[in-house]
């Protein structure tokens, strides 16, 4: 998880009235939790939102005495200094049993709380609850529960301190050595299909969860503390080996701080989104969960790892980092990066597409009824390129197009047969994915769901991200306004939209050159535009001749530059941002040449 931005803290204060301790609600504009210890009673005081401040005095001396009667007729010994005591209290109790017998059959008093008790108790594991540790009764409609000294000080009391025991000791505070807790479901509820109200959202912010998990990890040394149930096992044969092993303390800890931390984030992001809801608040928090272990990274020299957003935007918003890996060897570095570009272009495409991408450029897009024929001619268009580059489909590969891909021929000899380090697509039929296993053990093959748009993409300089929306502008959200004497013709103006939206995916300096909704020719990351222009014609070949032309950017130039260049070679209509302060030379330069000239208005730059 990395973190932008600051945060800040705050602290609440507790009043108290002589003979008497006043149960006290601040409500102020934010929300926290912050207990209070006495010497023996804490009080809780809430912050919800509201703007008024008031106290309600409730003497419960004599509801106090009830309950401190009635727990000393049920409270278990292990309350007392010195004995072995593990605390567990869950939301997700997936393998509780296990964990509860195996602790008891390791001599642990087992102390917990509500719905965790009542599941332990049926899976025959003794249990103290906590209202009998501390008591004081659940209340508040459980928002109060664990937050008490009688919990919290057998948790953070240091054993190296005598000072520290001597206070458990005085107030008949036993020590915990084991906390298994994990929390509310926040993140599934406010992620749910059928939504979620705000106030439900509110209620499932855990309070008592994370103050535990937080005390037992800064006490780490002393106490273990897990929040994944994948540690289990882990635990058990630790306490089983009676060792002392502080890097195996210190690793629960970490992962105890980092669970905390994400569900934090998690709220703050929904919280945001609740108040104010824009893309860019003053402090931003991205919770990264470790996916894979890479072999290297872009290089062999260079150790990576792939992390998957888990921020709740990310939540069914499709893209790359979710899809599912049916065959092939394990992905790259560079794998990522070349399957997240062809997917990101060719789900641009409403009709059934094909995109080869190598080096994440598309080096050829094609757009036709029959997704076979469009998966030719986009190998067609540089079939050098598309050798070992990464192969996307906007629709389903069935059998038909399984064999396509597994014998289609290079258009360069009629012999080679295609390789392809990826094939990405929607959906595959049973048949379609068992042809195409068969195509090579290496084969990647990925299903992956849509990238959502409107999305905040999100970018990395040295010591610092740099923001913005992602680049989801289709040709329907503009207009192709013309600016030449010559207006295009209903198929030119196709031409030029789909060239348009190709060259959205490709490096500045960017020049595409389409016609008939297939791509020519591409130019890319060049220093200055004319070259950018020139490798995209030498590839079109005489195909040239009434295609389509797309340029990222606009022409800074035009008489003897890339645009006459352009008209010369026979393009029938261009299309370009326009904004140069030689718009007028371009537009001449058209019109003597009897060429199009679309302005659109909006750039294209991709670095």
């Amino acid at each position: 998880m990395f973190v932008l931005g600051a945060s800040s803290a705050a602290a609440t204060t507790a009043a108290t009235i002589p003979s008497r301790i006043l149960c006290g609600t601040l409500h102020s504009p934010y929300s926290l939790t912050t207990p209070h210890n006495f010497s023996s009673h804490l009080l809780s005081t809430t912050l919800v939102r509201s703007s008024s401040l008031h106290f309600r005095g409730v003497p419960i001396k004599a509801m106090a005495e009830i309950e401190t009667l009635a727990a000393s007729k049920t409270a278990s010994s292990s309350s007392a200094p010195g004995s072995k005591q593990a605390l567990i209290s869950l939301s997700d109790k997936k393998d509780l049993a296990f964990v509860g017998n195996g602790l008891q059959e390791l001599g642990y008093a087992i102390v917990s709380t509500g719905g965790t008790a009542s599941s332990l108790e049926r899976a025959g594991v003794a249990v103290t609850k906590v209202e009998q540790l501390t008591q004081f009764p659940e209340m508040l409609d459980g928002r109060v529960k664990t937050l008490h000294p009688n919990v919290h000080g057998g948790i953070l009391a240091r054993r190296d301190l005598k000072h520290h025991i001597e206070a458990l000791n005085t107030h008949g505070i036993g020590t915990f050595d084991v906390v298994v807790v994990n929390l509310y479901p926040f993140y599934d509820k406010v992620t749910s299909a059928g939504g979620i109200e705000f106030e439900d959202g509110i209620e499932n912010i855990d309070i008592g969860g994370p103050a535990m998990i937080r005390a037992a990890a800064k006490n780490h040394k002393d106490v273990l503390v897990v929040v994944d149930t994948e540690d289990y096992p882990a635990l058990l044969e630790f306490l089983k080996g009676n060792q002392d092993d502080q890097k195996f303390r210190l690793k629960l800890a970490w992962k105890a701080f980092q669970h905390v931390a994400s569900y934090d984030s998690a709220v703050s992001e929904w919280l945001w989104k609740q108040s104010v809801g824009d893309k860019f608040p003053p402090s931003l928090t991205v919770p990264l969960s470790l996916k894979s272990s890479l072999r290297y990274g872009e290089n062999p020299h260079q150790k990576a790892a792939f992390y998957v957003d888990k921020k709740l935007s990310e939540v069914n918003a499709g893209g790359i980092a979710t899809a599912i890996q049916h065959h092939g060897k394990e992905m790259s570095y560079n794998n990522y990066l070349d399957a997240d570009a062809a997917w990101n272009c060719v789900c641009e495409f409403k009709n059934p597409t094909c995109v080869v991408v190598k080096h994440t450029n598309p080096c050829g897009v094609a757009s036709r009824d029959d997704i076979l024929e469009a998966y030719r001619l986009a190998v067609k268009a540089d079939p050098v390129s598309a050798f070992g580059g990464i192969v996307a489909f906007n629709t389903e590969i069935d059998e038909a197009l399984a064999r396509e891909i597994r014998e289609f021929r290079s258009p360069t000899d009629g012999e080679t047969r295609m390789f392809y380090e990826i094939v990405v697509a929607p959906s595959y039929s049973e048949k379609g994915l068992e042809i195409l296993r068969g195509k090579s053990k290496t084969l990647r093959i990925l299903e992956a769901k849509k990238n959502e748009g409107g999305k905040l993409s999100l970018r990395q300089v040295g010591g610092g991200w740099l923001a913005q929306d992602s680049d989801d502008l289709t040709p329907q959200d503009i207009k192709f306004n013309v600016v030449s004497g010559k207006a295009p013709q209903d198929d030119e103006l196709r031409d030029a939209e789909f060239a348009w939206l190709c060259v959205k995916h490709v490096k500045s300096n960017a020049i595409v050159i389409a016609k008939n909704n297939c791509m020519l020719g591409m130019g890319s990351g060049q220093p200055n535009r004319v070259e950018s222009l020139r490798i995209a014609m030498r590839k079109a070949g005489d195909d040239v001749k009434g295609a389509a032309l797309a340029s990222d950017a606009f022409f800074p130039f035009a008489w003897k530059d890339a645009v006459e260049e352009a008209c010369e070679s026979g393009i029938g209509v261009i299309a370009e941002p326009g904004g140069s302060m030689r718009d007028q030379d371009a537009i001449d330069c058209c019109n003597k040449y009897g060429v199009s000239l679309l302005f659109t208005n909006v750039r294209h730059f991709r670095h």
